[in-house]
């Protein structure tokens, strides 16, 4: 049926495991309640899935890390009944009826605001599942990969559903040593990797000269331009995929040119709007479930393909000039010595919003070396007026940034400073 690392479990495995979770007191009449599962153990936790799936139950996933009092808040805000944390099983007081025929509850990623519950119907990832399958028909004679987490929907549903769905036996990696994840994808036939921004980062760092990945999805967010340049040149094929956790996956690009190319529309969705280049727009699109806003901007080219613009809620307003942080972000790391770097707007008595770069580097870099690169590149109104050299720009685990965090942590002092800041 699939792989844990290197162990193969088979489907009598997960058909006994559900037959002993049947028999808890906790699962009786499991359609009825909702459930937020903490387990370590990703076979342990695959087992819960497929039973609660099965049973139309509503699950929620919590990474096997978190500890019980963290996974206890969560299960509450997400109207849980029951808390499974490792061996540890509660009821909780209170409790949000599942939706009839049982739904995924997950959190947003919280990287634009307080991160939310989302419940999605197992109705409706069914119909995303047939429309991924149907859609993206390039993987079908892959071995998926999945080096990320399955209690996410990007390796839970595209990754591990999507291949179960084509008949597959899906690779899922919980041993996240990079060196181990190569040593596992050499040993696979034709391996698609399903892994984080940072992740594939690492890896592309890590190939020796001469060898390539045979193809990688990413996801999740827009890869910086030396990132993205670096995985094009590492990989054979190169797939991007574009949603949100209300919708799921959205659009698929099947052959990646350009890191802002975030793909085609499912067939089971519709783009409400059709903004061009010289008028991007909010994306919004529509299916069974509905009208879904993703707050993101973007236009649509003439081929169908939805080009990505910027958060809505990060665009920064230049005396009514709107700048795009990805745009900035990707000159300033095309600097041989920069490593990484974050834009975010701070407040300007003249022009209302200024443009600030927070930036890590190999070696000291002075403001005026950093000004004259941006000024060859960039328009006057998107050079940064303020520019911070800091010892690590802080990403989260799948290589997502969220800005208003990294400003809220700039602002109260506890990012770390490089020895000789640019100001």
């Amino acid at each position: 049926m699939l792989y844990v690392n290197d162990q193969y479990i088979d489907q009598a495995w997960f058909a006994d495991a559900g037959e002993r979770l049947r028999a808890r007191p906790a699962l009786a009449d499991c359609h009825r309640y909702r459930y937020a599962v903490c387990l370590s153990n990703t076979a342990d936790w695959l087992a819960w899935l497929f039973l609660l799936r099965r049973e139309r139950g509503g699950v929620l996933p919590l990474h096997g890390e978190l500890p019980l009092a963290a996974a206890r808040r969560a299960a509450q805000r997400a109207g849980c009944h029951w808390l499974i944390h490792g061996e540890h099983s509660e009821r909780l007081a209170g409790g949000v009826t599942p939706a009839e025929g049982g739904e995924l509850l997950q959190m947003s990623s919280g990287t634009t605001g307080e991160p939310k519950c989302i419940a999605r119907s197992w109705s409706s990832i069914d119909r995303e599942l047939d429309s991924y399958v149907s859609a993206f028909t390039e993987p079908a004679s892959m071995t998926p990969v999945i080096a990320c987490p399955v209690t996410h929907s990007y390796g839970l549903i595209a990754g591990l559903l999507v291949a179960l769905k084509r008949g597959q036996q899906p690779v899922v990696i919980d041993n996240l040593n990079p060196k181990y994840l190569l040593r596992r994808l050499r040993e696979l036939p034709a391996p698609l990797l399903y892994s984080s921004p940072a992740m594939l980062n690492t890896l592309c760092r890590l190939l020796p000269a001469g060898e390539r990945l045979h193809a990688v999805m990413t996801s999740g967010t827009v890869l910086p331009g030396p990132w993205f340049e670096a995985l094009r040149k590492a990989s054979r094929h190169l797939f991007q995929q574009y949603g949100c956790s209300e919708a799921g996956c959205i659009a698929i690009n099947p052959d990646v040119r350009a890191a802002v190319d975030i793909g085609l529309v499912l067939p089971h969705l519709s783009l409400v709007n059709a903004p061009e280049q010289d008028a991007p727009g909010e994306l919004v699109v529509q299916g069974e479930d509905g009208v879904i806003h993703t707050r993101d901007l973007g236009w649509r080219r003439p081929d169908g393909m939805l080009v990505f613009v910027a958060r809505l809620d990060d665009t920064i307003n230049v005396a009514g000039l709107n700048v795009y942080p990805q745009e900035v972000e990707d000159v300033v790391m095309a600097m041989a010595a920069v490593h990484d770097a974050v834009v975010i707007r701070k407040a300007d008595p003249f022009a209302g919003e200024r443009v600030c770069l927070l930036f890590s580097a190999d070696r000291p870099v002075s403001v005026a070396e950093l000004r004259d690169w941006c000024q060859d590149r960039l328009a006057r109104h998107q050079i940064p007026l303020e520019m911070h050299q800091l010892q690590l720009i802080p990403r989260q685990h799948n290589g997502k940034i969220s800005r208003r965090e990294v400003a809220a942590r700039f602002e109260d002092g506890s990012l770390a400073l490089a020895l000789q800041e640019v100001s």
